[in-house]
């Protein structure tokens, strides 16, 4: 049959230079590596997870599975804990709002898990996955200049690197996704809406404080998630449970002088569990939340050019989608670029990928926008409506994603743990060939 022809084209193997060793660009070189393509990164850290001090990370169902299906549950489970219950309360008083435990019925359905970790630690394992297949990943290499039409990088070296296609995993403020806005005449974003705080606590202060000792005073391992007045907090353990991690969001103020007067300032009035951490704490870790605007193309007018994560669609920084995206990308990627055969695909391959990513990218943004704003409703009868509707569930004995009532929130996330990206890709290449094939006969 034609469609066989089509779909058993012996593989082209191509050169991938990948800008970045984020989350994003180590997950591109791990699946491009998988399925036997060559691959280089550069990172201008000195060493992985340099940056990462006092960055706890969640990774969903959508992102683990990925893992899991690149055989690497092993190596995520060295680092990472599971998930088994999420209690929400208000942040000004503790009142209980409501809780839930997550369904493995659920969970088997998106065939992952709900995992907590360290990003350090999850850029460790990804960067020594990539080099152990092959990858070539050059650190303290800073990329200072990109070439679309020669498909070449240059480095503060002065040295050039060439590839057969570019990608930039450099993060909104990088390199490439600044050159891909100016040629489309797009002003990026220049004043930050939000913050983001992040810290980590060693465990064994944490359960010196009679109340903060609380958060480990749980038969099952569980994330914390408290609603406040225009501010909001999500607590966890670090994976191995040595840590406490907490992420808070709150109104950008301009006029701040450090992270630390920032947090200082945002736990005055929360409940004493997390207030008492703040002495706690010596190295906070704050992240401006812009918002970005959208990219009309991912890839340069030269075509060979693309981004992926954060340079393709930023996601506000500690949310839970964060890095899921990025792999969501390799993924998808990957499997496209496992059926290439001609030099002539991979522009087509290419646009493919923003096809199949950019619609999801900016549904997940939505989401991902609406749950911190939901977290963070100012006092206000929605809010109050919120609250009495979380309240009575909980008194009920309900779950807070269980039940014909459940929020349009919840409903929503649930979608997005479900999301399959490798199955994205498959159906499109298998209507690609059918498409092929009718105009092949």
């Amino acid at each position: 049959m034609v469609i066989e022809a089509a779909s058993k084209q012996r593989q082209l193997i191509i050169d991938f230079l990948i800008i970045g060793a984020g989350v994003s660009g180590l997950s591109c070189a791990i699946a491009l590596r998988r399925v036997g393509h060559r691959v280089v990164v550069v990172e201008r850290e000195k060493e992985i997870g340099q940056s990462d001090v006092g960055r706890g990370v969640r990774l969903p169902p959508n992102l683990s599975k990925i893992l899991y299906r690149w055989n690497l549950k092993s190596e995520v489970s060295a680092f990472a804990a599971k998930s088994k219950q999420i209690q929400i309360s208000r942040l000004d008083t503790g009142d209980r709002l409501g809780d839930h435990y997550w369904d493995d019925e659920v969970l088997r359905e998106t065939q992952g898990e709900f995992l907590f970790g360290h990003l350090a630690d999850l850029r460790k394992m990804m960067y020594d996955v990539a080099v152990g297949q092959g990858a070539t990943v050059r650190l303290a290499t800073t990329a200072v200049s990109v070439d679309p039409e020669r498909r070449a990088v240059t480095l503060g070296s002065g040295e050039t690197l060439t590839a057969d296609v570019v990608i930039g995993a450099d993060g909104a403020f990088g390199l490439v996704r600044p050159m891909l806005l100016n040629e489309q005449g797009i002003q990026e974003a220049t004043k930050p809406t939000m913050c983001m705080y992040s810290a980590t606590v060693l465990k064994a202060l944490v359960e010196k404080d009679p109340q903060s000792k609380h958060f480990y005073e749980h038969e099952v391992i569980s994330m914390f998630s408290f609603f406040g007045n225009n501010q909001s907090v999500i607590s966890h353990p670090t994976g191995g449970l040595s840590c406490f991690t907490f992420t808070l969001f709150r109104p950008h103020d301009e006029y701040e002088s450090s992270p630390s007067e920032g947090m200082r300032a945002a736990l005055k009035s929360v409940v004493p569990r997390l207030r008492n951490l703040g002495p706690m704490i010596s190295q906070p870790r704050r992240f401006p939340i812009f918002e970005h605007p959208p990219l009309k193309d991912w890839l340069a007018d030269s075509g060979r050019v693309v981004v992926v994560g954060g340079a393709a669609h930023p996601i506000p920084t500690g949310s839970t989608q964060q890095y899921a995206m990025g792999l969501e990308d390799a993924a998808v990627l990957a499997k496209l670029f496992s059926h290439l055969a001609t030099d002539s695909q991979i522009t087509d391959f290419l646009y493919a990928f923003q096809e199949l990513r950019q619609t999801r990218a900016q549904a997940v943004l939505t989401s991902e926008t609406r749950v911190i704003h939901y977290m963070g409703m100012p006092n206000c009868p929605d809010q109050e409506a919120r609250d009495r509707a979380m309240q009575a569930k909980h008194k009920a004995g309900v779950h807070l994603f269980s039940g014909e009532d459940e929020s349009a929130e919840w409903a929503e996330i649930k979608t997005v743990f479900g999301y399959d990206a490798e199955d994205e890709a498959d159906n499109w290449w298998v209507t690609w060939v059918r498409r092929w094939n009718r105009e092949m006969q």
